[in-house]
């Protein structure tokens, strides 16, 4: 008689690290240059003024200042027009 309950296996447990994707610096907060504002998969949010996109999609910020969030409207290749979220940086005010 067996002793010891027969071991099954099993094709479920493996499990990906986590990625950390999502907008860092919301509207209105200060950036300074190289500060990551969104990481994204695709390019979900554009990058506007003062900002640039990694080879990654991840947007960074060029300059210092303050996060901005607006639509713009973009045209597809299908002549069909849609809204897409574009962020920006808005410089710093001079004393």
């Amino acid at each position: 008689m067996a002793h010891k309950k027969a071991g099954g296996s099993t094709q479920n447990i493996r499990d990906s690290k986590p990625k950390f994707r999502g907008i860092k610096k919301f509207g209105g907060e200060s950036v300074v240059p190289g500060n990551i504002i969104a990481r994204q998969k695709g390019s979900k949010y554009g990058a506007g003024e003062n900002t640039y996109m990694g080879g990654d999609f991840t947007i960074h910020a060029a300059i210092e200042g303050k996060v901005k969030f607006h639509e713009k409207r973009m045209l597809k290749f299908d002549n069909n027009h849609r809204h897409k979220t574009v962020i920006s940086v808005e410089p710093k005010a001079a004393k």
